[in-house]
């Protein structure tokens, strides 16, 4: 039956893609999704407030995840680290987290940052915030990822600052990192990170850091949108060294490489794209580039129109689709944040997932979508 969009008449799909969980373990790609935490929906509480999270919703999700065979990068900016989530709700969520996975046997890698700093700090206070993390995520029993620090970004009067204190870290870390660039079109406030808004020279420095520390990293994260910048880093690691795309707009081919390597994959896009992303890269195992291309570059289009700017609301449209997929009963997001994005941009979220087949039960999905709808007034 047609759904009537803001963008014009729909006719859904019937049947979804047959991704089953299961399957053989991925080979020769590392892949983890960045997954979203689910919002109680009861919850009394303000925007501003500390974030009240569904437990058994928000672990469910992550052994959805796991089943298909991806690791979990927990508590990263898509579950809205810095917008809803703060360090107490993070660290809750990397414990939680860290014990199921090793129920289930699931890998997982958690974000160390300093978000529990509030106004200006000095580079001893963001070293010993992220100190404070990183053995809460050590404790857990959970791989670390450095992540960008708001606080370090403003703290730092030029690369020798970032050079020092990743520095002072990675010499405590137990296990090797992974080292986390992020970009200022998904957070504002890190503009000019490694000492410089040239971007070869933040590259140089960044390099540097891993240069003089390569035992200690185990890879690097890069979330700049930039494919070529991240072929041309990818080509400098020290030997060892691996690169995951952070690149939600260029990732199949970044993923499937050239004659000079790879990028293995840390993405927030892998959070609705979980199943077809593992099958996927199955089929990129048997060495069939073509099949892996042939199945993931039909999804860049979702993928870009979730990241467009704001690129940092990206988390709505990655919510939606997990209500409309039936992984959460509601679309309710911590710090309110479902509001972020306008009904015709969730509508063309909408086509273009079901179009893809996403959405396991597709009746359920186009419900909620009329459900949407007729809350702002338009279903027909």
């Amino acid at each position: 039956m047609t759904i009537h969009l803001p963008q014009g008449p729909y006719e859904p799909r019937a049947t979804p893609l047959d991704l089953a969980p299961g399957g053989a373990a991925l080979a020769s790609r590392t892949v983890f999704s960045a997954a979203h935490v689910v919002a109680d929906p009861y919850a009394d509480v303000s925007p501003d407030a500390p974030a009240v999270v569904d437990w058994d919703s928000t672990l469910a999700f992550r052994r959805h995840l796991w089943s298909h065979g991806l690791g979990v990068a927990e508590a990263m900016d898509t579950a809205q680290r810095g917008m809803g989530l703060d360090w107490a709700g993070a660290a809750e969520l990397i414990r939680r987290s860290s014990a199921e996975a090793k129920a289930v046997g699931g890998r997982i890698a958690c974000g160390v940052g300093t978000d529990q700093l509030t106004g200006p700090a000095t580079l001893p206070e963001v070293r010993a915030a992220y100190e404070e993390q990183l053995a809460v995520v050590e404790e857990s029993g959970a791989q670390a990822i450095l992540m960008a620090s708001r606080a370090l970004a403003a703290a730092a009067s030029g690369p020798e600052d970032y050079l020092e204190t990743y520095a002072h870290l990675l010499r405590q870390a137990t296990e090797p990192v992974v080292l986390h660039w992020l970009g200022p079109m998904f957070d504002p406030a890190l503009e000019g990170y490694w000492g410089s808004s040239d971007l070869d020279a933040a590259t140089d420095t960044f390099l540097k850091v891993i240069a003089e520390h390569p035992d200690k990293i185990d890879g690097i994260k890069m979330s700049l949108l930039d494919a070529e910048r991240e072929i041309d880093v990818r080509r400098r690691l020290p030997s060892g060294v691996r690169c995951y795309t952070g690149d939600d707009f260029n990732y199949p081919e970044l993923i499937a490489g050239d004659d000079r390597g790879f990028s293995h994959a840390l993405l927030g896009i892998f959070d609705p794209l979980g199943p077809l992303a593992a099958h996927a890269v199955r089929v990129l195992d048997t060495g069939d580039v073509d099949g892996f291309r042939a199945l993931l570059d039909p999804t860049v289009e979702l993928s870009r129109h979730l990241f467009s700017a704001p690129t940092r609301y990206y988390k709505t449209g990655v919510v939606f689709l997990a209500w409309l997929a039936g992984h959460q009963e509601h679309f309710t997001m911590v710090g309110g944040l479902q509001s972020a994005r306008s009904l015709p941009h969730l509508a063309k979220a909408y086509e273009l997932a079901d179009r893809l087949g996403l959405f396991p039960d597709p009746e359920l999905a186009e419900s909620r979508m009329r459900a949407l709808l007729s809350v702002h007034g338009g279903a027909r």
